[in-house]
């Protein structure tokens, strides 16, 4: 894919070095992944053999540098890779996402050279385990509104961590986490700084595993520190810039789970063409009954339209490596219309396999079920509509 300089000039063309890699993937994702997952849904274990192997291919760290252990690929190699894992099972996107996204690239745009080389090559590489913790059980859209809090010690060595995270995907296994706390309060969210925790010190209390609808092998948990000592070297970035660190890490957050909701409403969609030609009612296929070409017609378009707009925010990401504009705006575009299609696409799905598309004898329950939360995390479709609506008023 040729990244244009200007906005307008959009090139849309996979190299031979991208359609090799989609086809490693999709093989890989189609072997090794697809047919343990209904297992992984059923048990809500995290599936750390697939994982290591995923680490060993290169794709927990895609746009890494190769000297800190990535693959040293672009932002289009990253959503196609999400694309082909999402088809085959969601959780194991969803560990992708956060590794790439929300844990490497934070730390790679804000870290110190120290900081790339102790946390992102052991991640990138699949050795560790990232997670990424800005939600509290109280705190959620609002950042500003935390009640975690990170002092200062009287010898200014070390910060002293109090409080609870919720909803931290890859907490039960996570080595390394970035996370963001209160270090003043009275300024609200420019008083957040993000910090990155080891796993292993004192303090560090990983709390209940949730048991949630979809993505269950994508373990999902609460964290809790208590007097936790975090070296004053492991503050990402600087003190107070903690919310503008986590809304630019979320910015490419979003074109992962865009990515991911494309993934799965594919697998259903091909699920769903599949049916339409080999179930036979009346006498014929019953995709000969326009009502059905109807919702094929639609899952399509709403596919096609996805990807459109993720290709378009990868290339304002590539754009901003160069200049460090934003992409706010085309990354909230993807992720808005990419998981509302995910679940436009799902729905429609069950509704085409009947009585069975309601069966775990099939994977489009799964599909249904994992599609929900990309409505959800990394900013919820409400937050993605008022992200874009401001952007084009003019509004902070």
């Amino acid at each position: 894919m040729a990244i244009a300089t200007e906005p307008t000039a959009l090139t849309l063309q996979l190299t031979e070095e991208h359609l090799a890699l989609q086809k490693a993937v999709r093989d890989f994702a189609q072997k090794e992944i697809a047919p343990i997952a209904p297992e992984f849904d059923e048990s809500g274990e995290f599936p750390l053999e697939t994982v290591r192997k995923m680490g060993e291919m290169g794709l927990m760290g895609i746009e890494v540098p190769e000297e800190y252990g990535g693959a040293g690929m672009d932002a289009l190699a990253y959503v196609l890779t999400m694309v082909e894992i999402a088809k085959a099972d969601a959780s194991h996107s969803t560990i992708v996402s956060v590794n790439n996204s929300l844990y490497c690239h934070g730390i790679l745009k804000f870290g110190t050279e120290e900081q790339k080389r102790r946390y992102v090559t052991p991640v990138a590489s699949g050795e560790k385990i990232g997670a990424y913790s800005l939600t509290e059980p109280m705190s959620g859209s609002d950042a500003g509104t935390m009640q975690s809090r990170a002092v200062l010690n009287e010898a200014g060595t070390h910060y002293i961590i109090n409080g609870r995270k919720s909803w931290v995907t890859s907490g039960p296994v996570a080595d390394y986490i970035v996370l963001f706390t209160m270090t003043e309060p009275e300024k609200k969210h420019k008083g957040i700084t993000a910090f990155i925790i080891e796993a292993d010190r004192p303090g560090f209390m990983r709390g209940k595993k949730e048991p949630k609808l979809g993505i269950r092998a994508s373990a999902t948990s609460e964290i809790v520190f208590d007097n936790y000592l975090c070296p004053v070297e492991n503050v990402l970035g600087q003190p107070g810039d903690g919310f503008k660190i986590a809304m630019t890490v979320l910015d490419a957050g979003r074109i992962g789970i865009a990515s991911q909701a494309l993934g799965i409403a594919e697998a259903a969609y091909a699920a769903s063409v599949a049916y339409a030609r080999e179930r036979q009612a009346f006498g014929g296929p019953i995709g000969q009954f326009q009502m059905i070409q109807q919702k094929i017609a639609d899952m399509k378009t709403r596919i096609e339209a996805s990807r459109l707009l993720i290709y378009n925010a990868v290339q304002a990401k590539e754009r901003g490596k160069i200049t460090g504009e934003r992409y706010s705006l085309e990354a909230s575009m993807a992720k808005l219309f990419a998981s509302e299609t995910a679940m436009f696409v799902t729905d429609e799905a069950v509704q085409i396999h009947g009585g069975m598309g309601y069966s775990k004898e099939l994977p489009v329950e799964r599909y249904y079920r994992d599609a929900r939360i990309t409505r959800i995390y990394e900013g919820t479709s409400e937050v993605q509509r008022m992200v874009i609506a401001r952007s084009e008023l003019g509004l902070r």
